[in-house]
C-alpha cells in the first residue's frame, strides 16, 4: 500500500547546511516522498536563497517552501507543518531537521520493510542499540542519558531519546491536533513524547547516525533542563491538567506562513 508522506524541514539560520540536507533527496528516498515542505522560522542568513537556488537546480525534487509571519519558534514550525500534512490529506509526516546533525536513509530501511508505518509516532533515538554518535561532546552525551533516565522513571516507559531530528508520525494520530496547545521551543518534543505516553500511543524508537560538524544548535541547555523538569514533574502529579485542551498562549496564536515558492 502506499502512503502519502510529506517530509517536513524546519529551517533557522542554517544556510549553509540546508543545502546538504535537501541533497539528501536522492531517488532511493523520494520513492517513498511526495512533497518535501521547508519551513523558514525568519531566518536572518541567506538560507531562502539557498533553498531557491537548489530548487533551480534540482527541479525533480518536489520542494515548497514556507516563511512563517513571525518567529513562532521550533515547535510552532511544527506546528504549522503538522497542521499542513492534515489538511492537504498526507498519511504520514516525517520530521528531518535543515542542520545536517542526522541523514534521512537512517529510516529509510524502515520505510522499506513497512515498519516505520506501523506505529503513531516512530521516532529516531541518538543513544539507542545501534546509533553512532560523531564529534558529539561528551558532556552532551552524559546529559542526554541522565535525562533519558529521569525521564524513564517518571513515564514508567523506557526512553531512548527526549527528542532527535529524525521522526515520523501518522497524520491520523496528529489529527486531533492536541500539540496545538503545547509550548513553542524545542521542548515541544518533549511535550510530543510525554503526551504520546499519556494517551497510550503506540510509539517506538529507531538508531541513527548523529553528528556535530559545523551545526549552531539552538538549544540552550540550562534553559531547556529547566522546561523538561518543569513538564516533568508537572505531569507527574497533574497529568490530566497537564493535557487539558483548555486555550493557552500558545493555542491562542495564528500560526500564518507565506509560500515563496512552490
Amino acid at each position: 500500500m502506499a502512503y502519502k508522506t510529506l517530509l517536513f524541514i524546519p529551517m533557522y539560520n542554517c544556510s549553509k547546511q540546508i543545502v546538504r540536507v535537501l541533497a539528501q533527496l536522492d531517488e532511493s528516498v523520494l520513492k517513498y516522498i511526495d512533497e518535501c515542505l521547508v519551513v523558514n522560522n525568519r531566518s536572518t542568513d541567506d538560507g531562502e536563497e539557498a533553498v531557491l537556488k537548489f530548487r533551480e537546480n534540482n527541479p525533480s525534487v518536489p520542494v515548497k517552501l514556507l516563511r512563517n509571519h513571525e518567529n513562532y519558534g521550533g515547535g510552532g514550525s511544527h506546528k504549522i507543518a503538522f497542521n499542513y500534512a492534515i489538511d492537504n490529506g498526507y498519511d504520514y509526516v516525517i520530521v528531518l531537521h535543515g542542520d545536517d546533525q542526522g541523514d534521512i536513509h537512517d529510516i529509510l530501511p524502515y520505510l522499506m520493510d513497512g515498519e516505520a508505518y506501523k506505529h503513531d509516532s516512530f521516532l529516531g533515538a541518538r543513544f539507542a542499540k545501534g546509533s553512532k554518535l560523531v564529534n558529539y561532546s561528551r558532556f552532551r552525551i552524559f546529559g542526554n542519558h541522565v535525562f533519558n533516565a529521569f525521564m524513564t522513571v517518571i513515564l514508567g516507559r523506557k526512553i531512548k531519546d527526549l527528542g532527535s531530528g529524525l521522526n515520523m508520525y501518522s497524520v491520523k494520530y496528529l489529527s486531533s491536533r492536541f500539540y496545538m496547545y503545547f509550548i513553542n521551543s524545542l521542548t515541544f518534543y518533549v511535550y510530543m513524547l510525554i503526551y504520546g505516553v499519556h494517551s497510550k500511543s503506540d510509539f517506538t524508537f529507531f538508531p541513527l547516525t548523529w553528528r556535530e560538524d559545523d551545526q549552531v544548535s539552538n538549544a540552550k541547555f540550562v534553559k531547556q533542563a529547566k522546561e523538561i523538569f518543569k513538564i516533568s514533574f508537572k505531569y507527574r502529579f497533574s497529568p490530566k491538567k497537564t493535557f487539558s485542551c483548555e486555550d493557552n498562549e500558545y493555542s491562542k496564536i495564528e500560526y500564518l506562513s507565506d509560500v515563496v515558492n512552490s
